[in-house]
């Protein structure tokens, strides 16, 4: 009897404890921080909601936009903020301070040495090249059929490696780096996914140089006349084969589902903001009428130059990045001890995830009606598009890594978007669940499936 005693005590003293923690927080969602293990059962058991990303901005709201998270003695440790006024000095006004870190460069091994794992020097040369290179009058990121699955088409490896490294990688974060590292090196659990995908990854940039190599070889093309950036650094004659694939892979990360991804949750967007899209369509309605007057081709498709003082559906892409920005959050490291406008200290080491998602979300950040798409708040009083800093609207990075590619993005996002939207209705197949994936770039999680229906506008021919 003594013993039922002694557990039903010892289970009494838990929940008391268990209510003091739950007391402590500051907000209700906030994972519990348990003695030795800190927020670990949290953070493992809140990766499996659906709403992962949802959930995390509540706790971002409820602990005024930063939040310190732990594991005990596993030695994970995360300074999580959306504070603008952090970010502005982590990526602006003490950048130098803040790299991406060792440890990032290992969780994102599959990268190398290339342009998004680099510091320093390294990181400096790789985006002059580049800035140089994007620069060119024949600029293309990189020429490959690797895109994402479609139906009725065979399952294209590459980009299926792709998705199963950019789902491991988050669990990367919780996982101890010792633990992920043995994994990987036996193929064991989520790791054997990630050691098959680098395979398949390897094998494919390699494929791709070598390629690129016999082309460069028949055709002798220079620098100025190369048709993209991979081709660009091959012709150079100075690069290694381990700095060509690192680079290869990066511009394929890059641009191969961040766009494509931003259309997704754009296209899903106006599915639900009718009154959005028709402003779009009333936009549009001037060029197209002129095109279709000059062609017998009822089929719109809008060149670049057509489309560069359409500020409405620019300001709507611009609302549909703050909500749903490709890439979720991003990592920093502390070089050195700090303290952040927020007053949070940080050491040596200390890891940092900046949630853009959450950022997009925040009242005191974007209003009383930052959850609603409103791409007037892009619009100054004269019409023209308002500037917004980077650190508070971070979708292509912020301070001196601002994407490169920011330009190219909107130009490819507004083509496709003015034709897809002129020449058809895009409406969402009822009862189709569509929430982000978890994972490095925001993917829907079961994509979204839509019904076509071609627009049937007055003939301009009579």
């Amino acid at each position: 009897m003594d013993w039922f005693v002694g557990v039903l005590s010892l289970l009494c003293c838990f929940v008391l404890y268990y209510r003091h923690l739950q007391s402590k927080k500051t907000c209700k969602e906030e994972p519990t921080e348990w003695p030795l293990l800190g927020h670990l059962f949290g953070m493992i058991a809140d990766l499996r909601r659906p709403d992962y990303h949802d959930w995390a901005t509540v706790v971002l709201a409820g602990t005024r936009y930063n939040f310190p998270a732990h594991a005990g003695l596993t030695g994970v440790r995360y300074f999580v903020t959306c504070d603008p006024s952090n970010v502005r000095h982590i990526f602006t006004s003490n950048f130098l301070n803040y790299p991406k870190g060792e440890e990032f460069g290992q969780i994102f091994d599959v990268l190398g040495n290339g342009i998004f794992n680099a510091d320093g020097e390294s990181w400096q040369r790789q985006r002059a090249k580049s800035q140089l290179l994007m620069a060119g009058p024949r600029f293309r990121v990189f020429s490959a059929r690797c895109g994402r699955d479609k139906i009725g088409l065979p399952v294209v490896p590459f980009a299926r490696a792709m998705d199963d490294v950019l789902a491991t990688v988050i669990l990367r974060h919780i996982i101890p780096p010792a633990c992920w590292r043995l994994m990987y090196r036996y193929e064991l659990g989520p790791e054997k996914k990630m050691a098959v995908a680098r395979r398949t990854i390897d094998q494919f940039a390699a494929d791709m140089i070598a390629k690129r190599k016999s082309e460069h070889n028949l055709c002798g093309e220079s620098v100025s006349e190369s048709s993209d950036m991979l081709s660009s650094f091959i012709s150079n004659g100075d690069a290694s084969d381990e700095f060509l694939r690192d680079t290869a892979v990066n511009l394929l990360l890059a641009g191969r589902d961040t766009t494509g991804t931003a259309l997704s949750w754009f296209f899903y967007l106006l599915c639900k903001n009718p009154r959005v899209e028709q402003r779009i369509l009333d936009e549009l309605a001037p060029i197209a009428a002129t095109k279709m007057l000059a062609t017998a081709n009822d089929m719109v498709v809008f060149d670049v130059g057509e489309l560069s003082n359409i500020v409405y559906l620019h300001a709507a892409l611009c609302e549909c990045l703050r909500l749903y920005p490709p890439v979720p959050f991003l990592h920093k490291a502390a070089a050195a001890g700090d303290v952040l406008p927020s007053g949070h200290e940080m050491k040596a080491g200390d890891k940092i995830l900046i949630y853009s998602y959450s950022m997009g979300r925040m009242e005191g950040v974007w209003g009383m009606d930052c959850m609603e798409l409103r791409p007037e708040r892009w619009l100054a009083d004269d019409r023209k598009l308002r500037y917004e800093p980077s650190y508070k609207f971070m979708a292509f990075n912020a301070g001196p890594r601002t994407c490169l590619g920011k330009e190219v993005a909107f130009t490819q996002m507004k083509v496709v978007a003015a034709a897809v939207l002129w020449n058809f209705a895009v409406e969402a197949v009822p009862g189709h669940v569509v929430e982000p994936k978890l994972s490095i770039i925001l993917h829907m999680k079961n994509g979204f499936a839509v019904a076509l229906k071609r627009r049937n506008f007055p003939s301009v021919h009579g």
